[in-house]
């Protein structure tokens, strides 16, 4: 194994160690091994760390430029390239981040595609009728009532334990970004759905995962990624529909009943206030919609 392969693999390892999502590891993983693929001739070996220099980094860009891709994906790859150098910075295999050198790519400000509180209601009033006669439907109504209820990222839905639970007063405790933790309320709906699930679910000896998958161990991001995808493709008719949809509907939906920005902050977990500001685009934009369809002057 070439050296730059054994420091993407200590920096995998590394990011496992600071409890990384599974998400992050794996799109982390996945940029780097292209990263390492770029650089490997036929035949031959990539280049050490310390050979690899600011222009080698653009010729690589340019390639990614060529192949179409978005700005986002282009911004997330050099993200992870990024913190590989600086994990060899910090461990002293190199002495600078030439990394830092290459030019992020600027991305689209666009505004999310939000659920209105009609469509949202609809589609968990859908899953709690059962229409798909699923093998787990108090889990899987349970699971959508936190979603929007609570507006929680899917990893910290599938990161929650029992012991974060507080039926009695309606809180649960999340681990978001960096491990950080936060208390988030949620409603009465959700309260029943849980209690339902919680008395019906099934999980090996030990487990403590709120939400388990068939074989009674702790769901996943992907497994409960495609139970959205599933439930939003059969009852909603819209395939685009996923967890982080419900986030955006949270936040949006309480900023337009007259919410308070930082509180919302609070709740989604945001560490800068500029991130939670992009929902009173989003509110405006709907105000907007709203003042053009109806007064007379506009």
């Amino acid at each position: 194994m070439s050296e730059l392969a054994q420091q993407i693999a200590a920096f995998l390892d590394g990011l496992k160690v600071e409890n990384a999502s599974e998400h992050t590891v794996r799109s982390y993983a996945s940029d780097l091994h292209q990263f390492l693929e770029y650089l490997t001739p036929p035949g031959g070996q990539p280049p050490e760390p310390r050979a690899i220099d600011a222009l080698v980094l653009r010729e690589w860009l340019g390639d990614l430029y060529e192949q179409g891709l978005s700005a986002v994906t282009l911004r997330r790859k050099v993200a992870a390239v990024r913190s590989l150098f600086r994990s060899l910075v910090r461990r002293g295999v190199l002495e600078t981040n030439v990394a830092r050198l290459v030019r992020t790519p600027k991305a689209p400000k666009l505004l999310p595609h939000v659920m209105t509180a009609e469509q949202a209601n609809s589609l968990l009033d859908q899953v709690a009728q059962g229409g798909l006669e699923k093998p787990f439907p108090a889990r899987d109504l349970a699971l959508f009532e936190l979603l929007y209820g609570c507006g929680i990222r899917v990893s910290e839905l599938v990161s929650l334990d029992l012991g974060d639970m507080d039926l009695g007063d309606r809180w649960i405790t999340v681990r978001g970004k960096g491990r950080k933790e936060r208390q988030v309320p949620f409603g009465t709906k959700a309260a029943e759905a849980l209690e339902r699930y919680l008395a019906a679910r099934k999980a090996l000896p030990r487990e403590t995962a709120v939400f388990t998958n068939h074989r009674g161990k702790r769901l996943s991001d992907r497994g409960a990624r495609g139970i959205v995808k599933l439930y939003a493709t059969a009852l909603a008719g819209d395939a685009s529909i996923h967890p982080h949809s419900f986030r955006h509907a949270f936040a949006t939906h309480l900023l337009s009943d007259g919410a308070d920005l930082r509180a919302i902050q609070e709740l989604l977990g945001h560490a800068r206030l500029s991130t939670t500001q992009k929902y009173t685009a989003v509110s405006l934009t709907d105000i907007m919609a709203v003042y053009d369809k109806a007064h007379p002057k506009a």
